[in-house]
């Protein structure tokens, strides 16, 4: 690992070879701009990252409170926040992701302004979004480490210790961390899935989902309508993630299957069996199907197929589409996961309709009857409703244990009274909370989740906190709204943000310029500057 001092060293040996035309050059201002560029490309990214993700499933198969977690985040403002939170409050980004959410990007990043998660939004806008990410964190590094420079030039000028503040600048942990990477359903055939897959390794993704819905009609996991794809055609685009991968390089990045079939009961074809028990056999097994006794039964245009020595007819919607049949969903997760694992995917991901620990444990318990090692990344969606799902858990459970619940409405007659929130204070409502706080730990001991994420959680944050902030300033509140519900925050939150110019690149502008121009330098910095309130 290259330290600061061997870097003042390799750029004076440089300077020493070009004699005077390098004569304003300065070694360490140069070694310090190499510092606050770990990172020259978007693969050296992918593969540190790779690396992390990696170590950390090795970590979470040796013991599973190691798993790990991710916020969704639609700007890299926004994943740039959460990591510097992260660091500043558990002072390390370990076991900490980012997680690029396709349904967010077609909401709030595409140029047609806000779609449904459908794929509709243009492609280029993940990867686009993936090196914005990047840019943001790394600029957190940069900052950081220029506060770092300016306490090593106060150790030296004030007798300070200057060992240990190179220390700090050779110890520094980089807020890069590994982003998992929603490439929808692969946006097209194979082929499109793997020139997409490029561009988004070369951004600097290490890990990429993908899910087992046809990509023209994809829709959001937890909406319906949802057409799934025959294994052989899923494997095609796995295949296609990981040829990407292998030819940039990054032979260990990371691949998320994810299924839909939990929630899904259509299927667009009926693959073609090559031999009894093949994958397109145990596919068309599920499939609603009537049976074909004489010709009558056969309208213009329908498919026969044999299926245990009988000809059956798939049930076909006016769509084109075939149904499967009601009560396979668990069956068809479990196969899926399984084949997808079996067939190049490193983890699964489980589309759930409600965050459920026992529902998801079974799943995955069958999974591990056959792949033991198998690890989830889960969707702790928005889409659930967390405090009325929990409730109404917690009440199964009291009327199981035998335990009064009187007091509270019945679900079964009353679905959402649980929600009232003359209940929040309860006992019963307590509970409900403490089982959402321990869900995560709770379900990766219990149900193989090594890593947890909120797809959307930034966009609710901001559709909130600009809900709160407009309604106080243009109402009462005036002013007050901004100083005492956010800037007073800041402060006290000793957030980087209340000095918005600094962390915008100011201090680090200001430094270069004194790099390139010396005293000529005009810097905006200075006793007149406003961020000195701060």
């Amino acid at each position: 690992m290259s330290t600061y001092n061997n870097d003042i060293d390799s750029v004076a040996t440089l300077k020493a070879e070009q004699g005077s035309k390098w004569a304003a050059i300065n070694p360490e201002y140069a070694a310090r701009m190499r510092t606050q560029n770990r990172f020259k490309t978007g693969l050296e990214v992918a593969q540190f990252t790779a690396d992390i993700m990696r170590a950390d499933m090795a970590e979470y198969d040796q013991d599973s409170s190691q798993y790990t977690q991710s916020l969704g985040c639609w700007h890299g403002f926004t994943a740039q926040q959460m990591m510097m939170a992260v660091k500043r409050h558990e002072k390390t980004t370990k076991k900490s992701y980012v997680y690029l959410s396709g349904w967010m990007v077609a909401a709030l990043r595409s140029e047609f302004g806000p779609l449904p998660d459908q794929s509709m939004h243009e492609k280029t806008s993940v990867p686009a979004l993936i090196e914005e990410i990047y840019t943001f964190l790394r600029q957190a590094d940069a900052r950081e480490l220029d506060i770092l420079f300016n306490e090593l030039d106060d150790a030296r000028n004030n007798g300070g210790d200057v060992v240990a503040a190179q220390a700090a600048i050779d110890n520094h942990e980089t807020h890069v961390v590994p982003i998992i990477a929603d490439i929808d359903a692969g946006f097209g055939n194979e082929e499109a899935t793997y020139l997409l897959a490029k561009k988004m390794i070369e951004a600097g993704a290490c890990c990429i989902q993908i899910e087992n819905q046809v990509s023209d009609a994809k829709q959001c996991g937890h909406q319906a309508g949802k057409v799934t794809v025959p294994h052989e055609d899923f494997l095609a685009k796995i295949n296609a993630v990981r040829y990407a991968f292998l030819e940039l390089g990054i032979d260990n990045g990371i691949i998320v299957a994810r299924t839909d079939s939990l929630g899904a009961g259509l299927t667009q074809k009926v693959p073609v069996s090559q031999t009894p028990g093949d994958l397109a056999s145990q596919y068309n097994a599920f499939l609603e199907t009537t049976p074909v006794e004489s010709a009558a039964d056969v309208a213009e245009g329908d498919m026969i197929i044999k299926q245990n020595g009988k000809l059956v007819k798939p049930t076909r919607l006016a769509s084109g589409l075939y149904a499967f049949r009601e009560g396979t969903e668990i069956d068809r997760v479990v196969l899926d996961c399984i084949v997808s694992l079996q067939n190049g995917a490193d983890l699964l991901w489980i589309e759930t309709e409600k965050p459920h620990v026992g529902q998801i444990a079974h799943m995955v318990n069958e999974v591990r009857k056959v792949v033991p090692d198998a690890k989830l990344v889960y969707n702790n969606s928005p889409s659930f409703n967390w405090t009325l799902n929990f409730r109404q858990q917690e009440y199964a459970a009291w009327v199981e244990a035998g335990k009064d619940v009187s007091a509270y409405p019945d679900p079964a007659t009353d679905p959402r009274g649980l929600m009232d929130e003359k209940f929040d204070t309860t006992e019963l409502a307590l509970a409900a909370d403490k089982k959402i706080q321990t869900f995560q730990a709770d379900s990766a001991r219990e149900a193989g989740i090594f890593h947890h994420l909120i797809t959307l959680p930034t966009y609710h944050e901001t559709a909130l906190g600009t809900d709160i902030l407009s309604e106080g300033y243009f109402g009462e509140l005036g002013m007050l709204a901004y100083v005492r519900d956010i800037q007073r925050k800041e402060i006290r939150r000793e957030q980087a943000s209340v000095k918005h110019q600094n962390l915008a690149g100011s201090d680090i502008g200001d430094a270069h310029k004194g790099y390139f121009s010396g005293d000529n330098a005009l810097k905006a910095g200075g006793e007149d500057n406003t961020m000195n309130q701060f």
